[in-house]
């Protein structure tokens, strides 16, 4: 028997949608459910099923957790983690994540939609607008947190 883990790569595709302008504005996050971890917030998103165009996977996944129709537009940034640890269940793994993620906007017909969990018992537990200063304090996923860095970068040095 060896005792090198099973080796799992993903991945996933995001998207980063803003609301209203600058630092006054606010980011649409997602709050992973319990069974997956404590509390933790992410971005909209999720993995690419096997020959799903990664733009299309990103929209899917922004639907399936808020509820919006989105225009999924170019790749802003491409984070990548690699860990060898235990999964939630204790197993433990050689993981390697590499997320996609992509600037995206609410289509005409979600304008004025409140956001809401639409796959129930799956990976998101609550879905909010939230206002950037305040995403900050937040306890984000290492793709969050990547992203916020991106749009200070932005507001930066646009």
């Amino acid at each position: 028997m060896s005792d090198v883990p099973p080796r799992r790569q993903r991945l996933a595709a995001y998207a980063v949608l803003r609301r209203g302008s600058g630092s006054d504005g606010d980011v649409l996050l997602a709050r992973i459910a319990t069974h997956i971890h404590a509390d933790l917030w992410t971005l909209p998103g999720g993995g690419v099923d096997h020959g799903e165009d990664p733009r299309v996977a990103a929209a899917r996944e922004v639907h399936e957790e808020s509820g919006l129709r989105v225009a999924v537009g170019p790749v802003l940034d491409v984070h990548s983690r690699h860990f060898t640890g235990a999964r939630p269940d204790g197993r433990v793994e050689d993981f390697h994540g590499v997320g996609l993620i992509f600037a995206a906007s609410v289509l005409p017909e979600s304008e004025g939609v409140e956001p809401h969990v639409v796959e129930v018992d799956g990976t998101t537990r609550e879905i909010a607008w939230v206002p950037l200063g305040r995403a900050r304090r937040l306890p984000l996923s290492s793709t969050a947190q990547h992203a916020l860095a991106l749009i200070d970068t932005r507001e930066e040095h646009p």
